[in-house]
């Protein structure tokens, strides 16, 4: 029973002594042995919903000081801690839970505030959209990367890839407006895979585009074999056309003449066919076609070599050939007039 009394008066004999010695270095305000306290957080940087933690502290490590979080004029919570920062752990729901936040170090009745601390609530960036834009030249493709993200807080910071490698610095926009990085490519016949990212203030958060691909053309080792083989089609081309028109155009005069010689020297002579083709109606009007001597014209002409043919034609001769006796045919009908031309 003694015992526990005398436990209980040396403690509150140390509590008051260390009172009073708190006392004399809050009036010792000259001395740096109580200080303000710090109050900090791992980022400044929050989006709405996040959950943050604000660490409290003070450079006395041998005190016992008791540590309180206020927004405002709002009391958050109270800790102890000696020689460690204490953890206060918030969720930022709303701009109005932004701040301004201090800590207060108290030991007995001395007491000392942190400065303010204010988070800065930001928007994520959405996942970017990626457009990308070719030209063209001769063994080689220029072109034009353009990344946009249509949702985010300013400013935004762009970074185009190829595969899983930046190709290009970071790009920052200030403005609601695409980043542009343009490069060449050298081997058109390869696949390439282009995507980029996008990232504002927000701690470790980077949204990505899809990627897009750039399909292989499918060029072979020879960029200018098209350019060489074209000029010598069109030549060939040119050279069939002239030895076509050199061969076939004297055919075509010697067809020519040979046809004007013809009608100059057979001029009389019927040519068409459809002069024949009355012959059987003349002759069934006639009992008797009395035998004409066949008239012959001969008529020469020149190719286009120089070398002379000569045609002949014949006038044919007609007369009618009694009908044989044929008694087992009852379907024969006589009449039928026959030609014999004779050269």
């Amino acid at each position: 029973m003694w015992s526990h009394l005398n436990k209980l008066l040396f403690w509150a004999m140390l509590s008051s002594v260390t009172c009073k010695k708190a006392v004399l270095d809050c009036e010792a305000m000259k001395t740096n042995e109580f200080p303000s306290p710090c109050l900090d957080s791992e980022t400044n940087v929050v989006m709405k919903g996040q959950n943050v933690s604000l660490f409290c502290s003070h450079k006395n490590k041998s005190l016992q000081i008791t540590y309180s979080l206020f927004r405002s004029k709002t009391h958050l919570g109270t800790q102890d801690g000696k020689g460690e920062p204490v953890i206060f752990n918030l969720s930022i729901t709303g701009a109005h839970e932004s701040g301004p936040y201090k800590c207060k170090a108290q030991v007995c009745n001395c007491s000392k505030y942190s400065p303010n601390f204010n988070f800065i609530i930001v928007d994520p960036v959405t996942a970017p959209v990626l457009n990308i834009m070719v030209i063209q030249k001769e063994t080689d493709e220029h072109i034009t990367l353009h990344c946009l993200s249509v949702n985010g807080s300013l400013p935004i910071n762009y970074t185009f890839f190829e595969k899983h490698v930046a190709i290009s610095p970071v790009i920052s926009k200030y403005n609601r407006e695409p980043a542009e990085f343009n490069l060449t490519r050298k081997n058109p016949g390869e696949e390439e895979e282009y995507r980029c990212g996008a990232k504002n203030r927000l701690p470790n958060y980077t949204a990505y585009s899809q990627p897009v691909t750039m399909p292989s053309t499918g060029r072979d080792s020879c960029p200018f074999c098209l350019k060489l083989l074209l000029p010598g089609l069109l030549l060939s081309l040119v050279v069939i056309i002239l030895i076509l028109a050199f061969w076939i155009l004297p055919k075509y005069k010697a067809r020519k003449a040979m046809r004007n010689n013809l009608a100059r020297d057979c001029g009389a002579a019927p040519m068409e066919a459809g002069i024949f083709s009355n012959i059987h109606q003349k002759q069934a009007k006639k009992e008797y076609v009395p035998e004409v001597g066949s008239r012959l014209c001969v008529s020469t002409a020149q190719d286009g070599a120089g070398h002379s043919q000569e045609l002949q034609y014949a006038t044919p001769v007609f007369w009618e050939v009694a009908p044989r006796q044929q008694e087992a045919y009852d379907y024969y009908k006589p009449g039928y007039v026959y030609a014999e031309i004779t050269f």
